[in-house]
């Protein structure tokens, strides 16, 4: 494993995008572990992306705009349904006690919407199928293993620095804890966080 590709990935999953965005939500909302469930769910979002470029189906959606289309409208479509829930859902960033008796649902609904988040985002299949390969010698025996490593090697980096924002951000829950003003202005801002990164979507190219 190259210098260079552990550079290109943690820049890659430092940036700020809708997974950071949706683990900080879930940071200040629920606390820390709300935010590492939320930071598995962006993770396993990651996993239907390898396991495109590995079988080939991300060359579909390359060459395809039509199917690039689809997805990245759904993905469009998904993130602005984040920002109408966040900000009419008064569960969707509530603040609550860790440990507290409705956690089992809340994680798995943190989960799921961490998964579609990622899912639903086909840039994420052209950046897999644009950056895999460069890290991967065209002869090389068992390079499909070798791209599935590699792809281990990126979701665990996801995991790592998405938690450690969550971590971070749940570090100052307790400034906003018992102040429905400041929620309500969070609420705010995380839905025009997501209708920005909707518009951002909508408006890229393959």
């Amino acid at each position: 494993m190259s210098i260079a590709f552990l550079l290109t990935t943690l820049i890659v999953v430092v940036t700020p995008g809708t997974g950071v965005v949706y683990t900080l939500a879930a940071a200040l909302s629920r606390g820390r572990r709300a935010s590492v469930v939320a930071a598995v769910g962006c993770t396993l979002g990651i996993v239907p992306h390898l396991l495109a470029t590995v079988t080939g189906v991300a060359a579909l959606l390359h060459a395809s705009a039509t199917a690039f289309q689809v997805l990245k409208y759904a993905g469009v479509a998904y993130l602005l349904y984040m920002a109408w829930a966040t900000v009419r859902d008064k569960e969707a960033l509530v603040v609550e006690e860790e440990g507290a008796s409705s956690a089992p649902v809340s994680a798995r609904r943190v989960i799921v919407r961490g998964v579609l988040i990622n899912l639903l985002n086909p840039k994420l299949t052209i950046f897999f199928f644009a950056f895999l390969p460069q890290f991967v010698s065209s002869g090389e025996p068992h390079a499909v293993l070798r791209m599935l490593g590699l792809g281990g090697v990126f979701m665990l980096a996801t995991f790592v620095v998405f938690a450690a924002y969550g971590v971070l951000a749940a570090s100052v829950r307790s400034h906003v804890m018992g102040r429905p003003r400041v929620m309500a202005w969070l609420r705010r801002g995380f839905a025009g966080s997501f209708v920005a990164l909707g518009a951002k979507l909508a408006f890229t190219a393959r």
